[in-house]
C-alpha cells in the first residue's frame, strides 16, 4: 500500500528540478538546429561520411533520404477507406498456477468508413500448454516468458497479413510501436529466424495486396535522426569514433545536445499535418529484414510528433506512402489525438484480472472432468490472494 503522506515529503522541490530541465532542454533545442542548419547545407557529405564511418560509429545514425529541411504537407483521406489493426495480450505461466501454460490473445481489428460495412472487433485466444511448445526456447537460453513475447510479436503481424484483403478502397494497416525488432539482435539466428521469417512473409502478403503496413509510435524516445547531427558536430577530420573517443563514450565532444530526442525538434519546425524528412534507420537487425528494411518519419499529427514507420517497399511508392500518411493522420483526428484503430486493437486484446481468474477458472474445471486429483493453486498464490488488514 501506498502511504501518500510520506510521498508528499519526497515531492517537495520538484518543480524547481523540472524547471531547471526545461531551461536546459531549450539550450540544447537551439543546438541541434543550429547543427541542423549547418548539416542542411553540407548533408552530402555528411551521408558519405556516416557511409564511410559507419563501422567505425559508436552511436546508431540514421540515414536521410531527404533534404532536411523538408516539410510536406499530407493530403487529406478519402471519404472511403479501410484501416486493419491487431494488437496482443497474454497470461503469462506460472508454477503457482494450477497448470503450468500461457494464453496469447490477439485482437482483430477492421474499421470501414464510408462504405456501409460493419466493422469487426473481436480477440482470438490461443492457450499453449504443450512441452514442447512451453520450453522449446530454453535451447537457446531464452525463457519462456520471454519467448511469449516474441511469438506474440508474430502472431500480430501475421494478424495483420489475414485481415488485410485487397479492396478497391485504400487501407491502410496499423501496428502500435515499431517495426524494428531490436530485441531479436540479441538472440540466436535459429531462434531469431522463428519470429522474423513469419512477421516477413506477413509483411510480403500486405505488399502483394498493396496494403502498406505503418508502425505508429506515440512518444518517441528514440534519437536516431539527431544522431546524424553529431557528425557536423563531430571537432575530427574524420568522425572514427573507435580512434577517438573509444575510452569517452560518455563525454564526447559530439554530444553537445544530448539527451534531446528527435520529437523535440520536430516539434519546433513542423506545422500540424506537415511530415519531415524520410531516413532510413541504420539498426543492425535490419540487415536480416531484405527488402522490408524500415524507414521512418516524423509527422505532426497535432496532439504531438509521432515516429510512423514503413517498409521499404511502402517508400519506393510514393502513391502507396502518400496514402499511407493521409489515412494515418485521419484515424488520429478521429481518435481526438490517438489512432482509432490502434485503440480498438489494444482494448479487444488486453486481459484484465477478472479475464485471468475466469481462465483460471475454466482450466480448473476441464482438469477436474479430466480426473485430475488436487489441483489448486500454491499455497504462496493462496496466501498473496489474501491479507490479514
Amino acid at each position: 500500500m501506498l502511504d501518500l503522506s510520506k510521498l508528499a515529503r519526497q515531492m517537495q522541490g520538484i518543480s524547481d528540478h523540472l524547471s531547471k530541465e526545461a531551461e536546459a532542454a531549450r539550450r540544447r533545442v537551439e543546438i541541434a538546429r543550429t547543427l541542423m542548419v549547418q548539416a542542411t547545407k553540407a548533408q552530402s557529405p555528411l551521408t558519405q561520411q556516416l557511409e564511410d564511418y559507419r563501422d567505425r560509429l559508436l552511436f546508431a545514425a540514421a540515414e536521410p533520404i531527404e533534404p532536411l529541411d523538408t516539410k510536406v504537407v499530407l493530403h487529406t483521406a478519402p471519404e472511403a477507406h479501410t484501416i486493419v489493426s491487431s494488437d496482443g495480450s497474454q497470461i503469462s505461466p506460472s508454477h503457482h498456477e494450477i497448470a503450468y501454460c500461457y494464453l496469447l490473445n490477439i485482437s482483430r481489428v477492421i474499421i470501414h468508413y464510408g462504405q456501409s460495412r460493419y466493422p469487426v472487433l473481436d480477440s482470438l485466444p490461443e492457450v499453449i500448454y504443450r512441452a514442447e511448445d512451453l520450453y522449446a526456447s530454453r535451447q537457446w537460453g531464452i525463457s519462456t516468458e520471454e519467448w511469449m513475447g516474441y511469438k506474440r510479436t508474430a502472431a500480430e503481424a501475421i494478424m495483420l497479413s489475414e485481415l488485410g484483403e485487397k479492396d478497391s478502397v485504400p487501407t491502410l494497416a496499423m501496428t502500435d510501436g515499431s517495426l524494428i525488432y531490436w530485441f531479436l539482435e540479441q538472440i540466436p539466428t535459429a531462434a531469431r529466424d522463428q519470429i522474423l521469417l513469419p512477421v516477413l512473409a506477413a509483411w510480403e502478403k500486405l505488399r502483394e495486396k498493396r496494403i502498406p503496413i505503418m508502425g505508429y509510435i506515440s512518444s518517441s524516445r528514440s534519437s536516431e535522426a539527431l544522431n546524424f547531427l553529431r557528425l557536423q558536430a563531430c571537432p575530427y577530420e574524420g568522425p572514427d569514433c573507435r580512434a577517438h573517443c573509444e575510452d569517452q563514450r560518455s563525454q564526447m565532444p559530439c554530444q553537445t545536445f544530448s539527451p534531446l530526442r528527435d520529437v523535440t525538434l520536430w516539434a519546433t519546425t513542423l506545422s500540424p499535418g506537415e511530415r519531415g524528412p524520410l531516413w532510413k534507420s541504420s539498426a543492425d537487425i535490419l540487415s536480416c529484414y531484405g527488402a522490408h528494411t524500415v524507414y521512418f518519419c516524423y509527422v505532426h499529427v497535432g496532439a504531438e510528433i509521432a515516429r510512423v514507420e514503413f517498409p521499404q517497399w511502402v517508400i519506393e511508392d510514393s502513391n502507396l506512402l502518400d496514402s499511407a500518411l493521409s489515412l494515418m493522420l485521419a484515424q488520429v483526428q478521429k481518435g481526438f489525438g490517438y489512432p482509432v484503430a490502434l485503440a480498438e486493437a489494444h482494448n479487444q486484446a488486453v486481459v484484465r484480472g477478472g479475464d485471468r481468474t475466469r481462465f483460471f477458472t475454466l482450466l480448473e474445471q476441464q482438469m477436474i472432468r479430466a480426473g485430475l486429483k488436487n489441483v489448486g493453486t500454491s499455497f504462496k498464490e493462496a496466501r498473496k490472494r489474501g491479507s490479514i488488514a
